[in-house]
């Protein structure tokens, strides 16, 4: 049986959590990472002025057919240190709630935090991730809107 951590602690961590100073390099080393992800992607990407996916399911329905829409407001271009990096950030780490079949709940994002972690280049990219994925979400899903972006780390 699995345990799934509670949103309220979780999302505090966020919430009260101060920005986390992130250097160049790391930066630099997380958005060469997200190209060489996003170039593997075998779905079509198209940027979107509309809001982010209201459900999973529908997600799910468009990469079934080969396509993901990604939202200019679906990430923050402050926590990344290129544009496009928070552009090929949202699509990757949709494709792998796709991957594995997860919904935007905690535990769905969890899921989604493990795959894409399993891939990551080093801890700080981990940890950056874990605060992107698991941290930002539970804020989302216990604030009920998107939180203030930062990179918070735990």
């Amino acid at each position: 049986m699995k345990i799934i951590p509670k949103i309220e602690p979780l999302a505090q961590i966020y919430l009260n959590g101060k920005p986390a100073k992130i250097s160049d390099i790391t930066g630099q080393e997380l958005c060469d990472w997200l190209m060489g992800e996003f170039q593997q992607l075998p779905v079509n990407i198209i940027p979107s002025d509309l809001e982010r996916y209201e459900t999973a399911q529908e997600m799910l329905d468009d990469l079934s057919q080969e396509r993901l829409y990604v939202s200019g407001q679906s990430y923050d271009t402050e926590v990344y240190p290129q544009f496009f990096c928070g552009f090929a950030f949202q699509a990757i780490h949709d494709y792998d709630h796709y991957q594995n079949n997860s919904d935007f709940n905690l535990s769905g994002e969890i899921a989604s935090y493990r795959a894409t972690a399993n891939r990551a280049p080093s801890l700080e990219i981990q940890k950056i991730l874990y605060s992107e994925i698991v941290l930002k979400s539970a804020a989302r899903l216990y604030l009920g809107h998107e939180p203030e972006s930062k990179i918070v780390f735990a």
